[in-house]
């Protein structure tokens, strides 16, 4: 006879089925699942855009005049790719995650965060490195893993306003922490620009996430502090000088990096507003022209992350490798490779720029350990670019491995983040999200990473 007594309601089988309809642990899975696949996905990344900087590499230790063929014409192609579905594929991306956490109606988040715009974004970035271009790879690393997991959480049913805000935040730290191998800085970064910026509560699942995409970053790439381990100290009396010299000079000069993005993103100067108008994609050329020039006249320094160069710099090596001038020749890079509206992030860049003007001001003080001064002036300058202080700070120990010099890079951070707000009233993402946002009355919000530049008033 057919037994029909309905099922114990406890068991290890009734148990093991409560948990998965449990809405909670499938969310917490989710995000887990999401933060492993974020994570893999940067590791690629990151081996792609190795791979594809040492062909250019390879190709300019040839003849430097190489770059003068390829630089520009990536550039060209680049914005070309851009002007169309993929235009939210421009620039760094944190804005674009950051915008997505203001505006969570669906149909603008997709336009900025897609598959197609996340696969886009990867490409793009590994083919800005190609070209030379003076970018990183951590913001479009934030823009790629926000866009998996808002992708993942929406497919499996959390497509309400907080818990897709939930993913994306997830996502965008578990991009960083992957990107740096660096899981403290992902959680810093999510909580002080992401989170902290909209204010939305970064709980211990979104935690637990973002410590997950860095154990795997760690269990695959090994545990490595990303410039080395830097055992420069600070003593007392000159060495209290260097922060204050380092802050002030750093910050401003992040600052005054800041403000002349957003400012370009605005249209202004004028000239230059029309020039990007009128033809953008012949001025991303003119700017990778610039830019080869550039690195044919200052050395190759001047293309790429500036891993190399700053780590240099860190660990004492001689200055000729890099060049006296290698940090205000970095900042022109930059400024050219992102005023060009190709993809590509300001992270390491930023880091090389730091480094650079950090050892320039250590001729300055010269009781004051040279590598000291590299890590305070990258940390400073990083904090005047974002304004995001703990981030820098957390970025700066956990990429060197020095916890001596805490006190002075906290101290650091600090007044950069003062001196560059005298310059840069807004910090960069935030201000570069903040046009991104549509207006109320925009009645379908534009898929655009930029802004178009403002005409001139007749």
């Amino acid at each position: 006879m057919e037994n029909t007594s309905p099922e114990p309601s406890s068991g290890p089988r009734a148990r093991l089925r409560r948990l998965i309809a449990d809405p909670g642990w499938k969310r917490h899975v989710a995000l887990w699942a999401g933060a492993v696949a974020v994570a893999l996905v940067a590791i690629v990344f990151a081996k792609a855009s190795d791979a594809a900087f040492g062909l250019f590499a390879r190709a300019t230790a040839v003849s430097p005049w190489w770059a003068l063929a390829i630089t520009p014409a990536m550039f060209a192609l680049l914005s070309w790719a851009t002007t169309g579905r993929l235009r939210s594929a421009r620039g760094s991306g944190i804005p674009q995650v950051i915008a997505s956490l203001e505006r969570p109606e669906p149909g603008y988040r997709e336009a900025q965060l897609s598959l197609r715009v996340s696969a886009g974004k990867l490409v793009l970035t590994v083919l800005a490195l190609l070209g030379g271009a003076s970018v990183g790879r951590e913001g479009p690393t934030v823009h790629v893993g926000a866009g998996i997991m808002h992708t993942l959480g929406r497919r499996l049913g959390f497509g309400d306003e907080y818990q897709a805000s939930r993913f994306l935040l997830a996502g965008g730290a578990a991009g960083i922490a992957a990107a740096f191998n660096a899981p403290l800085a992902g959680v810093v970064f999510a909580i002080e620009e992401l989170s902290g910026t909209y204010q939305h509560r970064f709980s211990g699942a979104l935690l637990t996430a973002v410590i997950i995409g860095g154990v795997v970053s760690l269990g695959i790439l090994g545990d490595y502090a990303y410039f080395g381990h830097v055992t420069a100290r600070l003593p007392l009396g000159q060495g209290w000088l260097a922060v204050a010299l380092c802050g002030v000079v750093c910050g401003l000069l992040g600052g005054l990096f800041a403000r002349t993005v957003v400012a370009a993103m605005d249209g202004r100067p004028r000239w230059l507003g029309r020039l990007r108008g009128r033809s953008p994609i012949l001025f991303a050329a003119a700017c990778g022209v610039l830019l080869a020039l550039l690195g044919i006249g200052a050395g190759p320094g001047t293309f790429g992350t500036g891993y190399e160069q700053a780590r240099e710099l860190l660990q004492g090596g001689a200055v000729e490798a890099v060049g006296h001038d290698y940090g205000v020749v970095k900042f022109a890079a930059n400024l050219l490779s992102y005023l060009a509206g190709i993809p590509g992030g300001l992270f390491s860049p930023a880091l090389a720029v730091g480094a650079g003007v950090g050892h320039n001001l250590s001729v300055l003080l010269p009781a004051v350990d040279p590598r000291a001064m590299v890590l305070l002036g990258m940390t400073a300058y990083l904090a005047g670019v974002t304004q995001a202080p703990l981030t820098s700070a957390v970025i700066a120990i956990e990429l060197t491995d020095n916890h001596a010099l805490l006190l002075p890079i906290l101290a650091v951070v600090l007044v950069a983040r003062g001196a560059s707000a005298l310059v840069c009233k807004v910090p960069i993402y935030k201000a570069l999200a903040q046009r991104l946002v549509p207006t109320a009355e925009t009645p379908h919000p534009p898929a655009a990473a930029e802004p178009a530049p403002v005409p001139p008033r007749t």
